[in-house]
């Protein structure tokens, strides 16, 4: 796993030994950055179940002005501060060693965020928790788009009750990129 452009361009990072975390395939990376790149620059960046860091280093990396990475495997998150280090991006990265739902409460108030990403486990409905909670918050910046890595198959037929739009969903062989707005935005992506 590398960052594929920007700042720290071609540095490899450390991911995590065995099955515990999924690190984004580069190729997969690639075109998600390439759909948001005209937007990343000075955006707020939030990555939640950040796993070893790989999505929000690269949007560092392409200028975001700054990214939390919300991770509760202490192990996983000494991981993204090794990268952080090994890009010189840490003092651009805040770091949040939790439960990502005990974070998002934390952050409530103190920080709105452009883009809310998160690859959560597979199969566990934790997307929808989250997606749930962010309904009824300001976490969401006025602009702000929430992006879901998930397995191909996860439904979203819930999400317009929650006052949430499908903007974009790019599928690739196992699993899909899902974008998210607040219902009634002109879409920005």
């Amino acid at each position: 796993m590398r960052v594929i452009a920007g700042s720290a361009r071609r540095l490899q990072l450390k991911t995590l030994e065995g099955i515990e975390t999924r690190p984004t395939t580069d190729r997969i990376k690639e075109t998600l950055f390439n759909m948001l790149s005209p937007y990343v620059y000075d955006c707020v960046f939030l990555d939640l179940f950040a796993g070893s860091g790989g999505i929000g280093i690269e949007a560092l990396s392409r200028g975001a002005m700054e990214a939390v990475f919300v991770e509760k495997n202490p192990r996983a998150m000494q991981c993204v501060k090794d990268n952080l280090s090994h890009t010189h991006l840490e003092r651009k990265g805040m770091t949040m060693t939790m439960d990502v739902m005990t974070a998002l409460y934390k952050l409530e108030g103190e920080k709105k965020f452009d883009y809310i990403f998160m690859d959560p486990p597979y199969g566990q409905e934790l997307e929808r928790r989250v997606l749930t909670y962010l309904s009824g918050s300001e976490l969401l910046a006025p602009e702000g788009v929430i992006i879901v890595e998930t397995a191909k198959d996860t439904d979203f037929a819930y999400a317009e009750e929650l006052g949430f739009t499908i903007i974009k969903n790019k599928v690739y062989k196992t699993n899909k990129h899902v974008f998210f707005e607040p219902t009634g935005r002109k879409g920005i992506c």
